[in-house]
């Protein structure tokens, strides 16, 4: 299955016979019309209304809805249960019997109808074009069903694919350096080149470096939001994101609406690192947000690189902090596929340093090619291949990073460039 449903498919059939019913009548309403709707006080729909016209997807969406209900207590809840709808069907005494089901998440999921608006969150997904993946799914990322508390739904614009079983997660501080850009780009356009999936948060800083890289080897990226999936945060990669959905996927555990917050942001942290089978940390200070991803990739069994940086920047302290506790030190992307190379044909693989020192290059385009015709294995400063190529500056700019992601070149201290090969 590589492509994925159209929001209709994705919900499943049992969405529409949801959209086509208001909320059923009290006694008091006997006669009326099925679709009216009961003005009669605050009276609760009938317990048997949503629950026996919903299939699991709905139920575990409606479920994600409801304020204090997580991965682990549904868990408990199906083990009981045995599906979704009848956990939303559940009187509050037979909800009170589950293990680790306390008075107040009862009595919330049993009033569920009176808090939850499923059926306007069924309409946005429709009118959005999302699909929803729950764990039973072919495209559900396998790895992610394997940690403590996968979230029951996922909300997808744009495509998930087997493939992406194969894929890293890059991260690092949102005030970030030069360095820890230009690494971020080039390390993911490195991977991305050789089929790796490339994941990452979304936010400012090395996440959205990430995602360029990626985009620019014409790679795949994934970007896990800490907000709904109609809200763009920081409001700046509104381009970037629809990019991202055209090469990837945007993916979120959180419902319409949901803005960013402190808890958010570990939450989406989570799954950047139990989707991937390891996380580089590129650059982040002590405090970074990008160490939570690290600890929960650790506590999932999956390899930590850190990238380096110098010595008296506190922007690498937390790399550097990591590499003693036991990360593997990333000076490239060869470091990280050499943790994973059973999963790449020999065909696909990068060669190593001591064979060529650099990855195989794309067909170069214009402006790349006229730039890199100026250089050779002597240095030559960059007002020189300004003027030997005769292109504009900022057009030299472009072609000389590009150049260097796919390491054909290497910049020298003092905006000097050479040929590696």
């Amino acid at each position: 299955m590589n492509n994925p449903p159209g929001p209709a498919a994705g919900l499943g059939v049992g969405m529409w016979s949801i959209l086509d019913f208001s909320p059923l009548l009290c006694g008091s309403c006997t006669g009326r019309n099925s679709r009216s709707v009961c003005n009669v006080g605050l009276a609760p729909a009938p317990r048997n209304g949503y629950p026996n016209r919903m299939d699991t997807r709905e139920a575990l969406i409606a479920l994600n809805l409801i304020e204090g209900v997580g991965p682990v207590r549904v868990r408990s809840l199906l083990e009981h249960f045995g599906d979704a709808p009848k956990i939303l069907a559940a009187s509050q005494a037979e909800l009170l019997r589950v293990r680790n089901i306390g008075a107040d998440t009862a009595a919330a999921i049993h009033a569920w109808e009176a808090t939850v608006d499923l059926k306007g969150e069924l309409k946005r997904i429709a009118d959005f074009g999302v699909h929803i993946l729950i764990q039973s799914d072919e495209l559900y990322p396998p790895s992610l069903r394997e940690i403590y508390d996968p979230p029951l739904v996922l909300y997808v614009k744009g495509a998930l694919t087997p493939a992406d079983k194969n894929a890293v997660a890059l991260v690092g501080s949102r005030m970030t350096t030069h360095y820890g850009v230009e690494v971020a780009r080039k390390l993911a356009y490195q991977l991305a080149y050789v089929g790796v999936t490339v994941v990452s948060g979304g936010a400012r800083g090395v996440d959205s470096a990430a995602h360029q890289g990626a985009l620019s080897a014409k790679g795949r990226t994934i970007a896990v939001l800490g907000t709904g999936i109609n809200l763009v945060f920081p409001p700046e990669n509104a381009e970037l994101f629809g990019r991202i959905t055209a090469n990837g996927a945007l993916l979120t555990q959180f419902p319409f609406n949901r803005p960013a917050d402190k808890q958010s942001f570990p939450i989406r942290n989570r799954i950047v690192a139990g989707m991937t089978l390891g996380t580089v940390v590129v650059e982040a200070n002590l405090t970074s947000g990008a160490l939570i991803t690290a600890n929960f990739a650790t506590e999932y069994g999956r390899q930590v690189f850190a990238v380096p940086g110098r010595i008296d920047s506190p922007r690498s302290k937390g790399c550097h902090d990591l590499i003693k506790k036991g990360a593997k030190l990333c000076e490239g992307a060869e470091d990280v596929l050499s943790e994973f190379e059973y999963l790449f044909p020999a065909s696909n693989k990068p060669p190593s340093l001591h064979e060529t020192g650099v990855l195989p290059a794309l067909e170069l385009p214009p402006n790349e090619q006229a730039v890199y015709d100026t250089l050779s294995k002597e240095e030559s400063a960059i007002d020189e291949v300004i003027r030997r190529s005769g292109l504009p500056s900022s057009a030299v700019s472009v072609a000389l990073l590009g150049l260097e992601m796919k390491r054909i070149i290497r910049q020298l201290p003092g905006k000097l460039f050479v040929r590696n090969r």
